[in-house]
């Protein structure tokens, strides 16, 4: 029986299965692809439909699992210079973001929580297939205080005239500066009517921030709770970026659902994280080659102080059971947005490869879905099973085994699927990405 578009369906055998909640391969299995679902899965053969054409892909015994899911990228500002991202004509930032949506795909991501920028458009874009990219669970312009990890104005344009237009960032939709509750309220409001899937906040003081300490604990209580009433109003949630304790305990008391970083956090910190039922999306930042350049001293400073703090957060983390989610934070360099796949890879300084494989797809997915009656993908990802949404890969070697096989996807990734189209099939001759 044909999709209703005309195409048949797919029909992949042979497949050893890392379903994305295991910590195992199933025996050879087959797995039919109807429309953009997972309908049927068996160890026993499933027989072509007659007169349907079904493609058949023989898989020879390979791993198949689910496409990589990264909790925590800016698909705007990635690969682009951090002058230019926030200069650039809106246009050229959009062109060079939508080739990165596909380089991102193709590097086995089928989906990513972008966790600021301007990138509605082109989420619009992927979505109507007019070009090639992951799923983007879009959070909109990053919300902070004057002077916050969002601020991105120069010294030359304070003090803020009421009355006068909106610096280029916040025009551009990047950021959205926002003092007092009700401002902050607005501005939620505004990310939500854009199609916000959740909503993201600068809790603390960055690393690539040019104006505010590490150690600055941003927004207020009251001005926390207004974004998280907004969120829980639409349905969704909000997550922050914080690194300390005190950052990261007011956001909790706000009714945060979710920290992104938080490599400084002590252990009474930690234990309320688990208390309170709160998401951890750490990112693998060390000191070496993978580390963002900093411009001057004193951000590489910041950045060497967050990157001594990571190995005891995953630590903590661990002791304490709290719900981790895997994250990148690729900024403004082509350089490290292409090693997406080795930052999933360096996860096993910490994790075996079970635990690395189910947090970066059934254990992301299962963040994504705080997002509520504001997913804009209804249904299952992360996950092999009937029912589920067709995002697949299929992989040279063993990834539960060796994770470096992420390290180069051009070589080790034979078969993207994502909703259920090929974007790359190596297994079939004449397949896309051939």
């Amino acid at each position: 029986m044909p999709f209703p578009d005309g195409r048949p369906a797919v029909l992949l055998q042979n497949a050893r299965i890392f379903d994305g909640r295991g910590g195992t391969l199933s025996a050879p299995s087959s797995v039919r692809v109807r429309g953009s679902l997972i309908e049927r899965i068996s160890t026993a053969p499933i027989p072509p439909e007659d007169g349907a054409g079904t493609p058949v892909i023989d898989c020879g015994g390979r791993v198949l699992m689910p496409g990589l899911i990264d909790a925590h990228w800016h698909s705007m500002f990635a690969v682009l210079p951090v002058t230019v991202a926030m200069t650039a004509d809106i246009g050229y930032v959009n062109l060079v973001a939508g080739r990165n949506a596909e380089r991102t795909l193709l590097r086995g991501f089928t989906t990513v929580r972008d966790l600021g920028g301007p990138v509605f458009g082109l989420k619009r874009a992927i979505d109507e297939g007019l070009v090639a990219g992951p799923r983007i669970y879009p959070s909109g312009a990053f919300i902070s205080q004057t002077g916050g990890h969002g601020d991105f104005r120069m010294l030359s344009e304070l003090p803020r005239d009421g009355s006068g237009p909106l610096s280029y960032t916040e025009q551009m939709g990047a950021a959205a500066i926002a003092d007092t509750p009700d401002e902050v309220r607005l501005r939620a409001r505004e990310q939500l009517m854009r199609g916000a899937s959740q909503l993201k906040l600068m809790a603390g003081g960055g690393v690539s921030s040019q104006y505010d300490p590490l150690d600055a604990t941003q927004y207020t209580g009251p001005e926390l709770r207004a974004a998280v009433e907004a969120a829980e109003n639409w349905g969704t949630y909000v997550t922050v970026h914080a690194y300390t304790p005190k950052a990261i305990q007011q956001a909790i008391a706000a009714g945060v659902r979710c920290i992104d970083h938080g490599q400084l956090a002590d252990e009474p910190t930690v234990k309320l994280m688990k208390e309170r039922d709160v998401w951890w999306s750490l990112q693998p930042f060390l000191d070496d080659a993978d580390a963002t350049p900093m411009p001057d001293e004193a951000r590489r400073a910041k950045q060497r102080e967050i990157s001594a703090g990571t190995d005891r957060a995953y630590a903590l983390a661990k002791k304490h059971g709290v719900r981790l989610a895997w994250g990148t934070d690729v900024l403004f360099e082509p350089r490290l947005a292409e090693r997406q796949g080795a930052r999933l890879a360096k996860m096993a300084r910490w994790f075996t490869p079970a635990q690395v494989l189910r947090m970066a797809t059934g254990d992301n997915a299962a963040l994504l879905a705080l997002s509520g009656p504001r997913n804009p993908y209804p249904g299952t990802l992360g996950v092999i099973e009937e029912g589920a949404l067709a995002d697949l890969l299929v992989l040279s070697g063993d990834p539960l085994e060796d994770l470096r096989l992420f390290e180069d996807p051009e070589k080790n990734l034979l078969l993207i699927m994502k909703d259920g189209v090929l974007f790359k099939d190596r297994l079939s001759p004449g397949g896309p990405g051939k």
